[in-house]
């Protein structure tokens, strides 16, 4: 068992915090992928997918977190922040951390099929002008097992409605879109 107050300890308790968004985002149909940015021992941005439900391919985690995170301190510089999430970021969200001067980047699951922090390649291992400390594999089993059970049921939806587009077109009628400024976890 982890110490309590151990770097072990405070972040099994902040990705916990991140896979209950995750939990959010599958409760939504949207990929369970959950992320958090703490400062000084407090969440200050989080965000869960929901690519689909606005149609923006940008609406990852990390992106909506970083936002926050932004708004929430006056500034773009997130270098004495942590940020927590679910899955292995993709490159776009790589970059975003890189940019945003994250201290730190901690994550759940690889992502073998779009990984940026050592999967398919390792963004945060070339020359930038900033550097991130990275940590994985804190909770990597729950992580894992919510990915794998959305997606065990969405393909079990597709084939029980005939196609992923049939699918995706009831979603659509089914639920309006809102704005991406209403999507804060």
């Amino acid at each position: 068992m982890h110490e309590p107050g151990s770097v072990e300890s405070v972040d099994r308790q902040w990705m916990s915090a991140a896979l209950e968004l995750a939990r959010q985002a599958a409760s939504e149909d949207e990929t369970p992928v959950g992320a958090l940015i703490v400062y000084k021992g407090q969440v200050i941005g989080r965000g869960y997918n929901l690519r689909e439900h606005h149609q923006d391919v940008t609406l990852h985690a990390e992106m909506t977190a970083i936002r926050q995170a932004c708004a929430e301190l006056g500034s773009w510089r997130l270098d004495d922040c942590d940020l927590y999430v679910t899955l292995e970021p993709c490159v776009m969200c790589a970059g975003a951390i890189i940019q945003a001067r994250v201290r730190r980047l901690v994550f759940a699951a690889a992502d073998p099929k779009a990984g940026a922090a050592g999967s398919i390649t390792d963004i945060f291992s070339l020359p930038h002008n900033h550097r991130v400390d990275v940590s994985q594999g804190v909770m990597a089993t729950e992580s894992s097992e919510l990915i794998r059970e959305f997606f065990r049921r969405l393909r079990k939806e597709n084939r029980a409605a005939g196609s992923r587009a049939v699918r995706r077109e009831q979603a659509k009628e089914a639920r309006p879109v809102q704005p991406a400024s209403d999507s804060r976890g």
